[in-house]
């Protein structure tokens, strides 16, 4: 199938799924994972202690965060804790709360039942356990173990038998845990962790951005598509890379590969040497040989697990100045880093498991910057979620699965604060850190798919239209050249090779942004010209064939 041939075809299959865009502000999302990444801040303890920093004393494979809460009933008859909610927790839409938690059985007394109740109290009342709904779920003893209370499927306990069903109810605003029951005097510690409520209400909008103009959905096994792709390999300081990284990226088979219509980027525990620098661990980076300013990102993909591991899917200004980077060597650097904007869209750290990131970094702020946001999603290795960008003239918004998690809109725009009204090109990498867990051999980040959509455009002719460029250039198969300053109208193409021969001649009746022109693999080497001729405007625009 030619690629022209599969972009219609991806058009008019995902079109219907585009069409419908995510959140634009969901209700009541509720989440803590101790380490200072989540919205609850007024846990109490009652007639117990609580400490909500705690380093992990059983860190596992199950759970390997830093800090947990500490929880330890002294004897207390009701010891709990519980914290306040600033708006209603409706379960209408989700009825499901999920944590971790240990026990050890040195730290208990009594003949308690082992078990944790999650309870929802209204704390307008004088007594807001009056009209509480409970659901108790058995425990075990000596390991990290994950909980789901969810209201609308598991047996409950309404203390007020006359009270609605929990998902029918619109008063609960208080949590409350408690572990191993109430109304005794007996002892017990527990830590907590990764305390989640997300309520998928979501209001849904119409996209703007609906026309697929560049994908890969990594079907063809084998190595990656260079001509999409490539391998960012070179040490940018000629040591190093930044951040402390630890591994070479390299052009290995081994580190990057697609089978059964997935992409791995597998970061390996190996001693390899390149530019006269060994390293003890290898992984790759790549850099798509496509560019765009404004538009719909979508990446389906499974992080890697491991503590040390750090995946990332971002974007970068295609004029950086970055020795080695795809764009820097086709001779469009002009601007240092961060003055050239990056776009986090995803990244994911081993040592914080169940959380993930999305952040800017500009002029005004990079590095460690304030400019952030993220959530818990404890199924961030376990499953394939969609990570989202929506890029406007006005403001990025990040989305996971549709749920908006973090927006940048910054109130003044300028160059300090918004380089992000020029051309960014995606990375995809698993970077490793110093504290890479010893006992790691290797992981890999698993991409099903990368889609970037953009918008039709008006029936109008710009002014001051510029003739286009061919990228990537040298070509191999296919090039792009960006139309957005050109009447979207029926395009006329003919190629040319050095000597004045017509070596292709196509027309495309409903461009996009961006014209594709693919099956240049029968092409011999050497210098072409292209001329497109669009309504009354033409142009004419080189590349050279490898």
């Amino acid at each position: 199938m030619t690629l022209a041939t599969k972009n219609t075809f991806f058009y008019s299959i995902l079109l219907f799924a585009s069409t419908f865009f995510f959140n634009v502000g969901f209700a009541q999302t509720l989440q803590d994972d101790f380490e200072g990444n989540g919205n609850i801040t007024s846990w109490y303890g009652d007639d117990c202690t609580v400490n909500t920093s705690y380093s992990n004393p059983y860190s596992s494979v199950k759970n390997s965060s830093r800090s947990v809460m500490k929880y330890q009933d002294n004897g207390g008859l009701y010891a709990n804790v519980r914290f306040d909610s600033k708006k209603i927790i409706s379960l209408e839409r989700n009825a499901k709360f999920t944590l971790k938690v240990y026990v050890s059985s040195a730290d208990i007394t009594g003949n308690q039942r082992n078990q944790i109740s999650l309870k929802l109290q209204n704390s307008n009342l004088n007594a807001p356990w009056a009209t509480q709904c409970e659901i108790i779920k058995p425990i075990l003893l000596n390991e990290w173990q994950e909980l789901s209370f969810d209201f609308a499927s598991d047996p409950y306990i309404n203390l007020d038998d006359k009270s609605l069903k929990p998902t029918e109810r619109q008063d609960f605003n208080r949590v409350v845990l408690q572990v191993n029951g109430e109304n005794n005097t007996d002892k017990v510690t527990a830590y907590l962790d990764d305390f989640i409520f997300l309520d998928t209400a979501a209001a849904i909008r119409q996209s703007v951005y609906d026309h697929l103009i560049w994908f890969d959905e990594f079907d063809e096994d084998g190595p990656v598509d260079q001509h999409k792709w490539f391998h960012q390999t070179k040490l940018p300081n000629g040591n190093t890379w930044y951040n402390g990284e630890i591994q070479h990226y390299t052009d290995q088979d081994s580190n990057s590969y697609v089978r059964n219509g997935v992409l791995s980027i597998t970061a390996r525990k190996e001693n390899y040497t390149n530019q006269n620098i060994t390293k003890n661990y290898t992984s790759a980076r790549l850099n798509s040989k496509f560019a765009f300013t404004y538009g719909r990102v979508e990446v389906r993909a499974r992080m890697p697990k491991g503590i040390g591991t750090w995946p990332a899917i971002w974007m970068l200004g295609k004029n950086i100045e970055e020795p080695g980077a795809y764009w820097q060597e086709q001779g469009f650097a002009t601007t240092p880093w961060p003055a050239c904007g990056e776009i986090d869209i995803i990244e994911h750290w081993g040592s914080n498991q169940n959380y993930v990131s999305s952040a800017t970094h500009t002029t005004s702020s990079s590095g460690n910057t304030t400019n952030v946001g993220g959530r818990m999603l404890p199924t961030t290795s376990d499953s394939f979620h969609t990570y989202e960008l929506d890029w406007s003239e006005e403001k990025l918004i990040f989305s996971i699965d549709g749920n908006v998690h973090f927006t940048y809109q910054p109130d003044e725009k300028n160059p300090e604060t918004w380089p992000f009204d020029k051309a960014q090109y995606l990375l995809l990498n698993v970077a490793i850190q110093p504290s890479i867990d010893k006992n790691f051999s290797k992981g890999a980040m698993e991409i099903d798919y990368v889609r970037v959509y953009g918008i039709r455009k008006a029936n109008t002719r710009q002014k001051t239209a510029e003739v286009p460029i061919v990228y990537p250039n040298p070509v191999q198969d296919n090039f792009t050249i960006n139309l957005s300053d050109f009447p979207d109208e029926p395009v006329h193409i003919q190629i040319y090779n050095s000597i004045g021969v017509c070596v292709k001649t196509l027309d495309i009746s409903s461009p996009s942004n961006y014209l594709y022109i693919d099956g240049l693999n029968h092409l011999d080497a050497g210098l072409y010209i292209v001329h497109c001729q669009i309504k009354n405007t033409k142009f004419a625009t080189k590349f050279r064939k490898e």
